[in-house]
């Protein structure tokens, strides 16, 4: 009874054992086959990586930049005096009204005044001295008329001087003409229509003619119409028409809005900012405007039609060319484009492409070319 009892209870403990070697068998199997599959996971992650795509589009794109600019005066001019003077009546004032022709200041040249008494002296003198050679010539022309009575050369050289002295006539009025005109120097006219903003003289001061280093009597501005001065980055001009009319705000003016005609293009490149400079003409109702304003400016930058059009993130600008990632098959292939106009986070594009093509939405020059990925 006993031997029976062992050989019950050493099967079972064998068949205990069995149990838990199949069972450890089948965890371990289980467990190998869970880990390979995560490995393969891993490596088709790293080998093919899983890419968002977005559709190419074909449509119309419209643009603005926004830049800053600057309000200046249609016309300003700096008057100087032309001749060494004194001011001996000043009619205007700082911030004066004037129109065109209205005399801003008398200056006064005592000097002008002996020279021309002595020009006229001058005059005199040669005219008296051009009589009498005349009169000279004049009779021995009449004498020569007797056959023997006056040689030809004596009658030529009378010709001469009598020439001559009416040269030095000529000469000395010319002399002064010249002088009298610098008396209409000593009025100073306004050249157009507008308002004195500078002012640097008063009654009596010694003024002369203008250089760089010396302050005008004057500045004078037409600010019934502005010039509104921006420079548009180069990227951006192809757009640019003198049809446009641009927005723009001051900062000294807060809740208006004005509204501005492009009206000249420079036609060229700022050599050093790389832009063109663009004018648009402003009309200062209510002169609420003042010139040297800076101003915020939106210019409208309407693209062409038939534009393929992409997410703005899709477009790469690497080292070695911009191009977008087109995924064909699940394969990347490195498409060469050209940028366009933006408008959010959109871009137009130009390159071998067509509406429908899928390209990767946030590209970037790790997918290689040829690449195989996942397109979600």
């Amino acid at each position: 009874m006993n031997i029976l009892k062992h050989r019950s209870t050493t099967a079972i403990a064998v068949l205990a054992v069995s149990v838990s070697l199949l069972l450890g068998a089948c965890h371990s199997e289980e467990k190998g086959t869970e880990e390979a599959k995560q490995q393969k996971e891993q490596q088709d992650a790293v080998d093919f990586p899983s890419v968002n795509v977005a559709p190419v589009e074909k449509g119309k794109l419209s643009s603005s930049i926004a830049v800053p600019g600057e309000l200046l005066p249609y016309q300003q001019v700096d008057l100087y005096a032309k001749i060494n003077s004194y001011v001996k009546k000043l009619m205007v004032d700082l911030g004066s009204q004037v129109h065109a022709g209205q005399l801003l200041v008398t200056l006064d040249a005592p000097e002008i005044n002996s020279q021309l008494a002595g020009a006229q002296s001058r005059i005199k003198q040669q005219e008296a001295i051009y009589f009498a050679s005349k009169a000279t010539y004049d009779r021995l022309l009449s004498t020569s008329k007797i056959p023997g009575t006056i040689s030809q050369n004596d009658l030529e050289q009378a010709d001469a001087k009598k020439n001559a002295d009416f040269a030095n006539v000529e000469s000395i009025k010319s002399a002064y003409k010249e002088i009298s005109s610098n008396l209409a120097y000593l009025q100073i006219r306004a050249p157009f229509d507008g308002v004195i903003t500078t002012r640097n003289i008063n009654l009596g001061a010694y003024v002369g003619p203008g250089g760089k280093n010396s302050d005008p009597l004057f500045v004078l501005q037409d600010q019934t119409r502005l010039r509104l001065v921006v420079s548009v980055p180069e990227s951006y001009i192809g757009g640019l028409s003198n049809k446009s009319e641009v927005k723009f705000t001051v900062r000294e003016l807060p809740g208006e809005k004005f509204t501005a005609k492009i009206a000249r293009l420079a036609g060229a490149l700022d050599d050093r900012l790389r832009s063109e400079r663009v004018e648009m003409d402003v009309y200062n109702k209510g002169n609420k405007l003042l010139p040297h304003m800076y101003a915020d400016v939106n210019v409208p930058l309407p693209s062409h039609d038939s534009t393929l059009i992409v997410p703005k993130s899709a477009v790469v600008s690497s080292t070695e060319k911009v191009f977008v990632v087109k995924v064909t098959n699940h394969h990347a292939e490195w498409v060469e484009v050209k940028k366009g106009f933006q408008s959010g986070d959109k871009m137009e594009v130009y390159g071998k492409l067509k509406a429908g093509d899928k390209v990767v939405k946030n590209a970037t020059d790790e997918i290689r070319d040829g690449q195989q990925v996942k397109d979600n």
